[in-house]
């Protein structure tokens, strides 16, 4: 797999798809709001080997009928919404700061996790997304600066090496300054000092 870099677009050639990959594409393009997608999934799309059971994507969903389409598509397309019953239920759960799952009918995993941003750290990933491209597809991810920071500040033995792993494959690509700052006010140096080396 070959890896260019320019602006905030990245391209990824030679990336074979596998079906957890074919299924972020489907549901994104069910989605009518600028979105991200943050967390684990962002390692495994760059092949790191582990499994993931949720998508998480920070949306900018704006109202109840924006969401309501949404809705409508996702139950259109074979999806049905975990934890709400209807949209209008679903839209309130987002409203109060959670999220809403939805799943392909019959299973529970993998589940797309849908919430507005929380705080400054998710609008950021939101408003400063990269487009990757691979053939002749396209998602929305955080970038990668973030990404690993937010990893190192969540902790667990996983994010850990989601961070130590996306750090080293991409590290020529890596604003270092950025980096540097976002470890700084997540108040992780220790963990990037033992896990990065930086």
């Amino acid at each position: 797999m070959e890896i260019k870099v320019a602006g905030r677009i990245i391209e990824m050639h030679g990336k074979e798809l596998n079906a957890l990959d074919r299924e972020v594409i489907s549901f994104v393009k069910l989605l009518s709001c600028d979105y991200v997608i943050v967390s684990g999934y962002i390692a495994l799309l760059f092949g790191r080997p582990r499994t993931t059971e949720d998508i998480d994507i920070i949306t900018n969903i704006k109202g109840n009928k924006e969401f309501n389409h949404i809705w409508k598509e996702a139950y259109a397309n074979g999806y049905y919404c975990i934890n709400g019953n209807d949209p209008n239920e679903a839209y309130e759960i987002i409203l109060e700061g959670s999220s809403v799952r939805f799943a392909k009918k019959g299973a529970i995993f993998p589940n797309f996790e849908l919430k507005l941003p929380r705080n400054e750290i998710e609008h950021t990933a939101l408003d400063d997304r990269l487009e990757l491209r691979f053939g002749k597809n396209n998602i929305n991810i955080s970038p990668i600066e973030l990404q690993i920071a937010y990893k190192l500040y969540l902790g667990s033995g996983k994010d850990y090496e989601d961070a130590r792993y996306l750090y080293k494959l991409l590290y020529k690509y890596i604003n270092l300054k950025k980096l540097k700052a976002l470890i700084k006010s997540l108040r992780v140096e220790k963990e990037a000092k033992i896990i990065l080396g930086v």
